[in-house]
């Protein structure tokens, strides 16, 4: 890979996509912006040279190709893939339909691994590439009122670790991005944030809390997009490639009690938990 890359970014027609385009393409890098709407992360990123815009629908297959294959068409390859492409599906499990559970995971988790399953033979091809994907701190640490979300984004975790160690024989590093909480639109009512559509007694008065509590966060995230987008530029000039890389103060201190939380679990019940193989010793027979 020379020291200019060809980025190809989803979900860069708002938000953090915006941010990661414009970092990019001021550190000399070539870039392809998508979103649903071109004109739309056209207008948003701003007029450059190195800039290409191309509709892309993460969720339509046949968007994802044609846009995969304008970029190779203007650029030749591509070096950088950045699956940042999503939104929030927020709700307490019962009360979050099936319908808006399958939508959630379509969009969060399908969509990126249609978009890598498209631009992985381009980086095959070219023996290298870097794959950015922008999971959460919900990707590891889930809890109330998160459950579709944090399915979607632990999913990518999974995947995202397989991938891996499986492409990097063909010299294609994979980077799982954790973000705290950020600045963006993702809280914007009708924009990323769709709250559920069912509503069940039960849950009514801790719905209704949780959901002006959400509202009131829109605007007052402490994590400035800008300055994450920038130093994700840097991540990827990295010589070595991390597996992840938590970005903010509160994702790192999350994810660290999440750590020590799953060490705490794992020797909760040794009893129990070992002794389970073939030739293990019954604890129930009597010694000798």
């Amino acid at each position: 890979m020379t020291d200019s890359h060809v980025w190809l970014i989803t979900g860069a027609g708002r938000g953090m996509g915006v941010d990661i385009a414009q970092a990019a393409l001021a550190a000399g890098h070539q870039v392809v912006a998508t979103a649903r709407d071109a004109a739309k992360a056209a207008a948003a990123v701003g007029e450059h040279a190195n800039l290409l815009t191309v509709a892309l629908d993460v969720t339509d297959p046949d968007s994802v190709d044609a846009a995969v294959h304008a970029a190779t068409d203007r650029f030749g390859r591509i070096d950088v893939l950045v699956n940042n492409a999503g939104n929030f599906q927020p709700g307490f499990f019962e009360e979050v339909s099936p319908a808006q559970f399958r939508a959630q995971m379509e969009t969060n988790f399908f969509g990126p691994l249609a978009v890598t399953r498209a631009v992985l033979p381009v980086m095959r091809r070219q023996r290298s590439g870097h794959v950015v994907t922008i999971t959460s701190t919900a990707g590891i640490v889930s809890g109330p009122f998160g459950s579709a979300y944090g399915a979607s984004k632990f999913a990518l975790e999974g995947w995202t670790e397989s991938l891996r160690d499986e492409v990097a024989r063909f010299g294609i590093r994979v980077t799982a991005v954790e973000p705290g909480f950020f600045r963006t639109e993702l809280l914007v009512e009708g924009s990323s944030t769709i709250w559920p559509e069912l509503s069940i007694d039960d849950y009514a008065q801790a719905t209704e809390q949780t959901i002006a509590a959400w509202k009131s966060m829109n605007g007052q995230q402490s994590g400035d997009p800008a300055r994450l987008a920038a130093n994700l530029v840097t991540v990827v000039a990295l010589d070595e490639a991390p597996a992840r890389w938590v970005a903010g103060a509160d994702a790192v201190d999350g994810i660290r009690r999440k750590g020590e939380t799953l060490i705490d679990q794992a020797g909760a019940l040794l009893d129990l938990s070992t002794g389970l193989d073939h030739d293990a010793e019954d604890p129930t027979t009597p010694a000798p």
